[in-house]
């Protein structure tokens, strides 16, 4: 697991995942709690994070994931947080990772996702969003960041040099906010949604066409991770998938 020092007061750091063959899916059912800062849980083709990365910016701030359930390729899990220290600063991002063997973007024909959320509140700061990585290597540093917001909340907002969106796209139906913007020797690509989505069913390969065909990004860089989850800011809530799979083809 690769993690990255933070950028910018609303930056996200997040911890990879070294690409590896996809393993059997499997049927459980709820498995107990974890909340050590790094713990996580290999479940059927997924790792789920715990990853309180930002912990240090408030000591006093508490976070625990667990899975509820695996049924085929289609994984519950939820975590629980309480956090203050910094407002402006990342603490956690508990997630979802998808193990798969890296591939150009070149020779992916689909990476199909559905992503079914909730909040026990609005009265936090935080994000939801996909986080994709990419490299000139199968085996490389990450170099592009690909992330799809399904919601900002709070005045959680994206990695941006101007703070201004560069374009705006249609993409699943929905009408995205496009930011760009640098994190540490990565590019940052942040698609935001209007709303909240807590119900997304799609194509993420059709935000890297987009990126492919308008914004000039090189189809043969590998898609190394994709991982979705939440990153809080501030607040007390309890955060629950109650659907969610990922499959790279």
């Amino acid at each position: 697991m690769k993690s990255f020092a933070p950028i910018s007061v609303l930056s996200l750091v997040l911890a990879g995942l070294s690409s590896a063959a996809s393993l059997p899916t499997k049927t459980l059912s709820k498995r107990a709690d974890f909340c050590d800062q790094y713990a996580s849980i290999e479940t059927g083709s997924y790792i789920v994070y715990n990853n309180l990365w930002g912990q240090s910016y408030d000591t006093s701030g508490k976070q625990c994931t667990g899975v509820d359930s695996l049924s085929g390729s289609n994984i519950a899990w939820h975590s629980s947080w309480t956090w203050a220290g910094t407002a402006n600063q990342v603490k956690s991002y508990a997630n979802i990772a998808l193990q798969f063997t890296a591939k150009q973007l070149s020779a992916v024909s689909s990476i199909k996702s559905n992503f079914d959320w909730s909040y026990s509140t609005t009265n936090i700061v935080a994000d939801v969003a996909y986080d994709m990585f990419l490299s000139s290597t199968a085996d490389g540093d990450n170099e592009y960041e690909i992330m799809v917001w399904l919601a900002a909340i709070g005045g959680a907002g994206p990695i941006s040099s101007t703070g201004s969106p560069i374009a705006t796209t249609t993409i699943n139906g929905v009408e995205w906010k496009l930011y760009k913007g640098p994190n540490g020797s990565m590019t940052v690509y942040s698609f935001v949604a209007p709303s909240s989505t807590t119900s997304f069913s799609g194509d993420m390969m059709e935000f890297f066409t987009y990126l492919i065909n308008n914004q000039g990004l090189d189809k043969s860089l590998y898609l190394i991770d994709v991982q979705a989850g939440t990153e809080p800011f501030t607040g007390s809530a309890d955060f629950k998938v109650s659907s969610y799979s990922a499959t790279v083809a």
